[in-house]
């Protein structure tokens, strides 16, 4: 029975184990990073708006965009309008976009989306680089300068902070904004201080025209930030973060509609799993190459409500065995660690979001955020297309 208990323990305490030390790590070195010094303003950038029916909020990303601190002649915003039925294409224009119309209806999805916007603005030659933004966005003044900050010092690809727009709109976004936080902010600081890849989030990323050469953009998956990050890291490219710039997406209150887009994410980040992990620690192995081990890393890394279940279940079972048998207190001192880890770095998180007292309040509903996040994600989304997310009315 003994041999049974300590082969049970041993189960659960090793995914839970490495999950926490990985997150302890970046924790501890997600202090922040020195900022590079002004680049000259020169480069110029497409920035990409991938729009599919976002006749309601097209118009306050384009205006974000063009209050950039940025030589006006220095960037164009581009809006595709990829398979619209609403009145996109016309506000976009209106608002002083430049607007690039697709219709295909076998080639559904952002991915196709933005593969049309950069061949498009590739064959122009007008830019150095492209700027991906969602249309539910807004984008600080900063963001072209840090990104010109880190390719005037050689860099090919950069992330901005992925942040969340309305924090204050229920308990819900506020958690959010936590838990972007500390997946974008903790995470993202310490691997650009490992000088590793911070990968691509989705919204607020540049690449420059040579990387696109390079690595032409192929990314068609229900996550196909993720998956063009994996691309660029198994091509030997690094990400680099630029934290001191921001975008700012706006996240839904609605639980059911909150739902159906965590399953889509949760859905697209398993198949890359499955699919890229080896191929991620195949190179890592051969060249040698530790951003293509912290990219697999990352990405066996399951989300953080599986992570909190991992620790809890292995808390509880190490907790019965030193119960039954006090010479398994060290499992108990495992188990223990395991916990204050994750209250470390949930901690954090809520330090870095600013979401002050209130936040910190609300993390009283962690456990009920966590089980609704596990609940959502057993169901997999059938379509691979784009499933425009509902926009609520503020």
């Amino acid at each position: 029975m003994t041999l049974l208990a300590t082969v049970a323990l041993c189960v659960l305490a090793v995914p839970a184990l490495g999950a926490c030390l990985y997150l302890l790590v970046l924790t501890l070195l997600s202090n922040a990073l020195p900022l590079p010094p002004p680049p000259p303003r020169r480069l110029r950038f497409d920035i990409i708006v991938p729009a599919h029916n976002e006749a309601e909020s097209i118009a306050r990303v384009i205006a974000s965009l063009l209050k950039i601190d940025w030589p006006r002649d220095g960037y164009r915003v581009n809006v595709v309008a990829d398979n619209c039925t609403d009145a996109t294409a016309t506000i976009a224009r209106a608002a002083g976009a430049r607007v690039l119309v697709r219709h295909n209806a076998d080639q559904r999805g952002k991915g196709y989306a933005l593969e049309f916007a950069f061949a498009t603005v590739r064959r122009e030659g007008w830019s150095d680089a492209v700027v991906v933004v969602d249309a539910d966005s807004e984008v600080s003044a900063n963001v072209l300068e840090a990104f010109a900050a880190r390719i005037e010092e050689g860099a090919s690809a950069v992330q901005a902070h992925y942040g969340v727009l309305n924090p204050e709109a229920s308990w819900r976004t506020r958690l959010m904004t936590i838990a972007q936080a500390a997946f974008h902010t903790i995470r993202s600081r310490a691997r650009e201080r490992l000088k590793v890849s911070c990968g691509l989030r989705g919204n607020g990323w540049c690449v420059t025209h040579k990387l696109l050469e390079q690595v032409p953009y192929r990314a068609f998956s229900l996550t196909e930030d993720l998956e063009y990050g994996i691309d660029l890291g198994l091509a030997g490219q690094r990400v680099r973060f630029a934290g001191e710039a921001h975008c700012d997406g706006e996240m839904v209150t609605n639980g059911t509609v909150a739902g159906t887009q965590r399953q889509r994410w949760e859905s697209g980040r398993y198949q890359l799993m499955r699919s890229r992990t080896l191929p991620l620690l195949a190179a890592a192995w051969r060249r040698r190459d530790r951003v293509c081990l912290d990219l697999a890393l990352d990405l066996l890394l399951l989300p953080l409500s599986y992570v909190a279940l991992a620790v809890v279940g292995f808390a509880v079972a190490a907790a019965l065995a030193v119960l039954w048998q006090p010479a398994f207190i060290v499992w108990g001192w495992l188990a223990a660690g395991c916990c204050a880890t994750l209250v470390y770095y949930v901690l954090r998180g809520w330090q870095l979001s600013g979401t002050g007292l209130r936040g910190l309040a609300d993390l009283i509903m962690a456990p009920i955020y966590l089980i609704w996040k596990v609940l959502v994600v057993v169901n997999r989304p059938r379509s691979q297309g784009w499933v425009r997310t509902t926009r609520e009315k503020s």
